[in-house]
């Protein structure tokens, strides 16, 4: 059982660190949004612990340790762990989800780079969709068709994201937009990296990433009949929000460059209670076919995972071993060049 004052200091970890979620999830039901804090709140401290740690190999395998941990039912003694070990025993998660999500974010500690929309998908699956797939778990839905949904409206999400901060990553020396599209369109990434400028060529791609965002929005809704009745306000909340940072993009001509998208507390009440009404419509309405359209390939696995009850706990697979010794290697150079003075200090 989760401890209150555990809740507590999740719900605000997320106030604080994702307040698109946090409104959306004031339309959850109680069972259901207590457990999604906590899996938030694990999110964010995984998220944060990579990206603010100078040593990011070392950060990624603290984290697994964590996971380790709560999956033995031993947390360390902190509330956000705590509160997700709890999560974990309550509703059975398969581990092959929040092992998705760390091979996501080892994936960010290597600035990777994403060549096709495929490979984009793949990210996003991992950082994304997995949270939705065990957002499912939450609501004890574990029907592949309903999962495919799921996996579809994270990865919606998160190329949102990336369109909304295009400028923001790239001053930091990240990219996430397909390189492929930006070489058709004649962008230099090298020299976009070295000094980002917003461009017709630029609009274009990030057009075009939004375009595949709301297909896959649009898709999504399916899957909300297959939810519990009272959580579905929640998620529809989630999808308007989100897309609504698209939409704010587009009010500023695609300018991620200069500006940084945002929505305002009078939009998010306006989705609040269109959500409303759109979960109260799926009452009268039979399911729409497109449930049953297959899953994205990039998420298939996602989908297997959570949908299989023998809840299997599999090794890291050899791929995220690769990758953590990929990461080592790049940390030991940048340790030996980095000045003392400047190390920095991250939490885990």
């Amino acid at each position: 059982m989760m401890r209150s004052s555990d809740l507590a200091h999740c719900a605000e970890a997320i106030r604080d660190g994702s307040r698109s979620f946090h409104a959306a999830s004031k339309l959850l039901p109680r069972k259901v949004r207590d457990p999604a804090l906590a899996l938030y709140a694990f999110c964010r401290l995984a998220d944060d612990a990579v990206d603010l740690h100078a040593e990011k190999a070392d950060a990624v395998l603290r984290l697994h340790e964590r996971l380790d941990l709560a999956y033995r039912g031993t947390p360390r003694d902190a509330p956000a762990d705590r509160a997700f070990t709890a999560m974990v025993e309550t509703f059975e998660m398969p581990r092959e989800l929040p092992e998705a999500l760390l091979e996501g974010l080892a994936w960010d500690a290597m600035e990777r780079r994403y060549a096709t929309l495929s490979d984009l998908r793949a990210y996003s699956a991992r950082v994304a969709s997995a949270v939705g797939a065990m957002m499912c778990v939450l609501m004890r839905v574990r029907e592949a068709d309903a999962l495919a949904r799921a996996c579809d409206l994270g990865v919606a999400m998160q190329l949102t994201n990336i369109a909304r901060d295009v400028g923001e990553d790239a001053r930091e020396g990240r990219l996430y937009l397909p390189t492929e599209w930006m070489e058709d369109e004649g962008i230099d990434v090298s020299r976009f990296l070295a000094r980002p400028e917003m461009t017709s060529a630029l609009r274009r791609v990030i057009k075009r990433l939004l375009r595949e965002a709301e297909g896959l929005y649009v898709r999504s809704e399916a899957g909300v009949a297959a939810l519990p009745v009272r959580a579905r306000p929640g998620i529809f909340a989630a999808r308007y929000i989100y897309a609504g940072i698209g939409g704010q993009l587009r009010r500023l001509d695609l300018d991620s460059i200069a500006h940084r998208a945002k929505t305002t507390s009078a939009q998010k009440t306006g989705w609040l209670i269109l959500s409303l009404a759109r979960a109260g419509g799926t009452l009268l309405m039979p399911r729409s076919s497109v449930i049953h359209a297959r899953p994205l390939p990039e998420t298939a696995f996602l989908v297997e995972a959570a949908s299989d009850l023998s809840h299997r706990t599999p090794d890291w697979s050899d791929a995220l071993y690769s990758t953590m010794a990929t990461l080592r290697a790049r940390d030991q150079v940048q340790t030996q060049l980095r000045p003392s003075r400047s190390r920095a200090v991250g939490g885990a």
